[in-house]
């Protein structure tokens, strides 16, 4: 560490109550962003001059900022032997070999920071996190590169590497500063194309006029604007986690005072601590992603539907999409994208078998992937174990509940899909605040205690979930469903033809198409219109009945046959 550089940051904590750490912490990510500036001014021709710059960045944080010494020994540990692996070892077992020694290898950092209990502190554990991410990925990618072409999916295409990069290309990639410390993660081939500046290449044809705007011979756009908002935005962030995080708080939930509110209020009150956790992390991801952004690294090309060009390829975090969040699905994506980008990538689509569908396997084999990669706190495993099957539960809602509330065709709202919404919004927003609660608490005692204080009702209410689509209910909705939309193709039918009645009675007398001639006596000349006329009026009665409360539902089958023959007073 550099001598004295300690003394500003000590002088800052004892004025703003935070930590040394958290204070140079907050200090590199800002400073990364003239560094970044910096950086996308070296000639775009000596990508070598690059990668220094980065690397030498990298290690000045390390070390000149954190002395982290031990930290430079762990990321050499893992990006070596995720580079040799890949290398050196063949076949499909190669990436789960990279997968199994990057994880084991993490999980002494884990260990290590879990017993010295010195959250306060900075070590070398966030980085190696983000750091397995990217060489999990790498070791898949290189394998996806080993393969036929025909055999990949576009986004094994897309990321395959054919060959090995350079050392040096491979060390900037893993020490990139921007994300150094908290992320965003990104693949190797991202990096490639930026450091070589294909990025920014306009598509065949495109007009050079829609091209981003560049200063002088460089290729990487200018982003000076979208990586102030971000940094802005994310500031702002940080300074609503300070003030929040003095009302809610983790000590508060435990305390003898936290029982002094009623069911409701404590609800609220876990919903607002999990909110001002999330503050905290909304604020350090916009700010790492501004920087990258600030870097070029963030460029997404020219979106094909504004002509706008797109600063989102490393967006890690959507807080609207979260707060708003009607169900587990929208929670779950729009937080830590980055993440959960290469737990499906890498996790859940790797242990499905191909040919077949993810299922609940996948999803639990994912969650728990994730659980230990956050570390052995019980809290993780507590939360992730109780969010897959929180997804499980909301499926199978959105499959067989949330069909009843639109029409048959599934395209437009019924009048009462406002209401299956709002409570789907208090659903998913109390259900996670529960669920999420361990994943701050972190310890087994701790968790439980909270969870017994709001009355297990997540728990409570996802095992009767479980129990009512495991009973003959789930038949039977899937039978409604089912007649639901028969009686709607038929009564589709039915306005068809008799749009195509009135259409041909629009016509001239002289150029209607005779398509129904007299039959024989007794039998009326147009037996398909009087079929019509008799469905219509059962509609119009099971309507009338239905507008008096009456439980009743279009007739199908023999039971339609039945009624129109009622109607028509005759057999068919």
């Amino acid at each position: 560490m550099l001598p004295f550089i300690n003394l500003p940051f000590e002088y800052a904590a004892s004025l703003t109550g935070a930590s040394v750490d958290e204070l140079k912490l907050l200090f590199s990510l800002l400073l990364s962003y003239p560094l970044a500036g910096l950086l996308k001014r070296i000639p775009d021709a000596k990508p070598y001059q690059k990668n220094l710059f980065i690397i030498f960045v990298s290690l000045f944080y390390l070390i000149g900022l954190f002395d982290l010494w031990a930290g430079i020994r762990t990321i050499l540990i893992s990006s070596a032997g995720a580079y040799i692996i890949a290398k050196h070892v063949d076949g499909p077992f190669m990436p789960w070999i990279g997968f199994v020694f990057l994880m084991g290898h993490m999980s002494i950092s884990h260990i290590y920071r879990q017993f010295a209990n010195a959250p306060d502190k900075v070590d070398i554990t966030g980085a190696q996190m983000v750091l397995v991410m990217k060489l999990t990925g790498f070791c898949w990618n290189v394998y996806d590169g080993r393969l036929k072409q025909d055999d990949l999916a576009d986004f094994q295409k897309e990321r395959a590497i054919l060959e090995l990069p350079s050392l040096l290309d491979f060390a900037g990639f893993v020490l990139f500063f921007p994300s150094l410390f908290a992320g965003p993660s990104f693949d190797f081939v991202d990096y490639r194309r930026w450091i070589e500046t294909t990025m920014f290449e306009l598509p065949r044809g495109a007009d050079p006029k829609t091209g981003p705007r560049t200063r002088g011979q460089r290729k990487i756009p200018r982003s000076g604007t979208p990586a102030t908002i971000k940094a802005v935005i994310g500031l702002f962030w940080i300074l609503l986690f300070l003030k929040f995080s003095n009302w809610y708080n983790t000590d508060f939930v435990v305390s003898d005072t936290y029982m002094t509110y009623n069911l409701l209020r404590r609800i609220w009150i876990l919903e607002m601590l999990g909110f001002s956790i999330r503050m905290k992390y909304y604020g350090v991801w916009y700010l790492t992603e501004g920087a990258c952004i600030l870097s070029g690294l963030g460029y997404k090309g020219i979106d094909p539907k504004t002509g706008q060009h797109r600063w989102n390829r490393l967006e890690n975090v959507n807080p609207w999409g979260i707060e708003t969040a009607q169900n587990s699905r929208a929670y779950l994506e729009n937080w830590n994208k980055n993440t959960n980008n290469w737990l499906r990538n890498y996790m859940y689509l790797r242990v499905t078998p191909k040919g077949k569908k993810p299922g609940f396997r996948a999803s639990l084999a994912t969650f728990i992937t994730s659980a230990f990669w956050h570390g052995f706190y019980p809290g993780y495993y507590l939360s992730f174990l109780l969010a897959a099957f929180l997804q499980t539960v909301a499926k199978n809602f959105r499959r067989h509940v949330r069909p009843f509330f639109l029409t048959p065709d599934g395209q437009r709202p019924t009048q009462y899909k406002i209401y299956y919404d709002i409570l789907s919004y208090l659903v998913t927003q109390s259900a996670f605040c529960f669920a999420t609660a361990p994943f701050v608490l972190l310890t087994l005692p701790s968790s439980l205690l909270v969870w017994s204080r709001v009355y297990f009702y997540t728990v409570l209410g996802t095992a009767a979930s479980m129990a009512f689509f495991a009973s003959p209910a789930k038949p039977w909705l899937i039978k409604r469903l089912d007649a639901r939309n028969k009686v709607a193709k038929q009564w589709q039918k039915e306005g068809q033809q008799q749009q195509q009645q009135q259409q041909r009675q629009a016509l001239p007398p002289g150029q209607q198409k005779a398509d129904n001639p007299p039959m024989g006596p007794g039998l009326p000349s147009d037996p398909g219109k009087e079929l019509d006329d008799a469905v219509k009026e059962i509609r119009e009665e099971v309507e009338a009945r239905r507008k008096k409360g009456v439980s009743v539902s279009m007739p199908t089958g023999k039971d339609m046959k039945a009624a129109v023959e009622d109607k028509l007073g005759r057999k068919l």
